[in-house]
């Protein structure tokens, strides 16, 4: 009897634990699904690893637009890479 006590005890332990990981996880999952945009590459004061920012300055083909990622970790800081990548939806001023 006594070790059955001590599983349930146990599980329900570990079950909680699961809860609050799923909770974390899903509130990290939130803040990064923050989309922004920007009309100057100067206006990016810090950028986060994996991060990216959409940035409207002209500078991508009709139906593009730059985005810019915290691409590597540096002794620096995070090193940032641009792309050009498709609009979605119309452009907003």
């Amino acid at each position: 009897m006594r070790y059955a006590d001590l599983r349930i005890a146990k599980t329900q332990k570990t079950g909680w634990t699961v809860l609050a990981a799923s909770l974390a996880t899903l509130l990290a999952t939130s803040a990064l699904a923050q989309q922004v945009q920007v009309s100057r590459e100067q206006d990016i004061v810090e950028l986060r690893l994996g991060q990216r920012i959409l940035v409207d300055d002209g500078s991508c083909p009709a139906g593009q637009i730059k985005e810019v990622s915290g691409a590597q970790m540096t002794p620096a800081g995070v090193s940032r890479t641009a792309k050009c990548i498709p609009r979605l939806g119309p452009k907003k001023r």
